[in-house]
């Protein structure tokens, strides 16, 4: 958001926000990550929606009622649909009627019960690479569950319409690789019509937990799927600002240098050995191992084409630390 564009009153509030923010301690940020081939009901309402001009408006009727319900943010957070307090737990957590959702009221328009969300062909009993696109490598496992023959999309889906056991699991998971995880595995044979790709990832290292239903059609004949996320045209820097005997602060900026609006968005580095990073401002900050990143803080998700976002840290080091691979998205 410029000057030009924010009014005195807006302007004081930000002002007060960013001064709040340097008194509170920086949060864990959450892993964000969702399936997209077969994309899942957010990803696919996103593609489907997303307009040039950066903004959300679904022509699919089922996504064009799930902004109804629940607003476009939920698609712009297309990764976001997760439980904080998960631990992996499926049936009798996640209330039944709400598994797309994962229980979240942000993400209840996912729940409609519906025949006409964005669909992808798969082959039944047919080899596929399930693709997972996330933000940063965490530890954890994947869990893939097939709706049972008979599916009805038009009922609420509850925990009794999936098949009890998965039919991938993949524990440990594997590498993340250009931006995605890819589990490869073979398809349930003898189904047929719409059903429901519903996947759970836990996480090893916090008891976060993601919840994505994918709607697919099984037949003979696969097709094409959506195409990945394609990585935000920005740059990004960290540098110190400050050093003194055992700590140190630094400056991260991002700027978007594409056509179109980013939202949400994030900055990840590596610490140099022996850094640490203890907290940070003006956006929400964490560290595993020597992997850091910095994610939008709520009140300034989004950048503007040529727009640039700043935050700041703080950390213990006993030399001045040193950042690199430095990537933003």
């Amino acid at each position: 958001m410029t000057c030009r564009q924010t009014s005195a009153w807006t302007l004081a509030g930000l002002a007060l926000l960013a001064l709040l923010m340097t008194l509170l301690p920086a949060q864990p940020a959450a892993a964000h990550g969702a399936m997209v081939s077969p994309a899942s009901r957010t990803y696919a309402c996103y593609l489907d929606g997303l307009r040039p001009s950066g903004e959300i408006d679904p022509v699919n009727p089922a996504c064009a009622d799930a902004v109804s319900v629940s607003g476009t943010q939920a698609l712009y957070d297309w990764y976001g649909v997760l439980r904080s307090d998960g631990a992996g737990r499926t049936r009798g957590f996640i209330p039944d009627g709400q598994l797309c959702s994962g229980g979240s009221p942000k993400y209840a328009g996912l729940d409609l019960p519906r025949a006409d969300w964005p669909v992808q062909g798969l082959r039944a009993g047919g080899e596929y690479e399930f693709t997972y696109a996330a933000w940063v490598p965490h530890p954890g496992s994947f869990r893939l569950y097939m709706t049972k023959q008979g599916y009805d999309p038009t009922r609420p889906l509850h925990w009794d319409d999936l098949e009890p056991v998965p039919f991938l699991t993949a524990d440990p998971q594997p590498p993340l690789t250009d931006g995605a995880y890819r589990l490869r595995g073979r398809l349930p044979e003898g189904l047929t019509g719409r059903h429901v790709v519903y996947s759970v990832w836990e996480r090893s290292d916090s008891t976060e937990t993601f919840y994505n239903c994918s709607d697919v059609v099984l037949g003979d004949d696969e097709t094409t799927p959506p195409p990945e996320p394609e990585p935000a045209d920005c740059s990004a820097s960290v540098e110190v600002t400050h050093h003194w005997p055992g700590g140190y602060r630094a400056s991260v900026s991002v700027t978007n240098n594409g056509p179109r609006k980013m939202t949400d968005w994030a900055v990840q580095w590596t610490m140099s050995d022996g850094a640490e990073l203890d907290d940070g401002w003006n956006g929400t900050f964490m560290q595993t191992g020597r992997t850091a990143m910095v994610h939008a803080p709520d009140w300034n998700k989004g950048l503007d084409p040529g727009e640039t976002a700043t935050a700041g840290f703080k950390g213990t080091s006993d030399e001045v630390p040193a950042f690199g691979s430095i990537r933003c998205g």
